[in-house]
């Protein structure tokens, strides 16, 4: 008897699978019969792992790219796993053709219940560090990768050498690589320790004394509500160029951030859908970098170090303070 219930069971799943792979091949192929083909009811299912303005920004991007004529089904995890395991079972059972995951809790709520239907994840920080690796799941970055990231500052800033960050110990490895391709563009990067934000001050200071730059990278250890004011001010006091990765940080004095815009991450990650919605069967077995950045750039801060951009770079840059 169970065994006759499991073999009905992935009949039923397979059968599904079948059909929504068919479904999503003929209507990327342009087979529309009629207005009322079932290829224009074919459903995307949208599981976020919050309501977050972020979420929203990419969500609305992604559908500006993705394939028209689709029907979104969305669901908010709420932060919980378990709701999200709930919504990810109630999505596989439905006849969605492509799964987009919002963030890291519907991304691993949506792996751990969903193995016959394409998964396509973002907004998420080092996926990797999280195994979000399947068969049917793949994804892009949030981040920009370390050799682009430093072949831009070597652009707008080519008589700089000596940078420094500061880090907790969390990624050994990603540190160490991040060292290495400032490397290729003949950055010397130090990384100074943080084990506690009452670190900060003094590896700070240790910072701004021994290095010409400060590069401020995602960790919330080191950067807090109470900590990014002071640590702004605290390198302009030294003369010490301060470069981020959101315009935020350039609005608040920072000399230049190198960013991501989660509208545009949405956008991208749209056309990776439509990639596998018209057929294309070979995911990327590792997350997509976004294509497009966004270069602010603080001038009050740059006349205040005496800092002058080539002029080369002038195009690249989308915003100003």
């Amino acid at each position: 008897m169970i065994v006759r219930t499991f073999i009905a069971r992935f009949s039923n799943d397979s059968s599904r699978a079948v059909g929504r792979v068919m479904l999503a091949m003929m209507c990327g192929w342009g087979y529309y019969v009629s207005a009322e083909t079932e290829c224009l009811a074919a459903e995307i299912a949208i599981l976020k792992s919050s309501s977050i303005s972020a979420y929203d920004q990419a969500i609305t991007g992604f559908k500006s790219t993705a394939p028209s004529g689709m029907i979104y089904s969305e669901y908010d995890v709420q932060g919980d796993l378990d709701q999200g395991r709930k919504l990810a079972r109630k999505i596989r059972a439905s006849e969605a053709s492509l799964v987009v995951a919002v963030g890291l809790k519907a991304a691993l709520a949506a792996k751990l219940e969903i193995v016959d239907i394409p998964i396509v994840y973002m907004m998420i920080l080092d996926p990797s560090k999280h195994n979000l690796t399947a068969p049917n799941m793949t994804g892009t970055l949030l981040e920009i990768p370390a050799e682009r990231q430093f072949k831009l500052l070597r652009a707008f800033l080519p008589d700089l050498r000596r940078m420094g960050l500061l880090s907790n110990s969390g990624n050994q490895a990603k540190l160490k690589d991040t060292i290495a391709q400032a490397a290729t563009q003949s950055f010397q990067l130090q990384a100074y320790a943080v084990e506690s934000d009452k670190d900060v001050p003094q590896q700070l200071r240790s910072l701004l004394a021994s290095t010409d730059a400060l590069l401020l990278v995602p960790d919330s250890t080191v950067l807090t509500n109470e900590s990014i004011g002071f640590i702004l001010e605290s390198a302009l006091a030294k003369r010490v160029p301060v470069i981020g990765f959101s315009p935020e940080f350039t609005r608040l004095g920072a000399l230049l951030s190198l960013s991501l815009s989660y509208g545009e991450v949405g956008r991208e990650t749209g056309q990776l859908a439509k990639r596998i919605l018209d057929g294309d069967r070979k995911l990327p077995t590792k997350p997509i970098p976004i294509e497009r950045l966004k270069i602010t750039v603080n001038l009050k801060t740059a006349r205040f170090l005496g800092i002058e951009f080539p002029k080369d770079v002038n195009h690249l840059i989308d915003e100003t303070y």
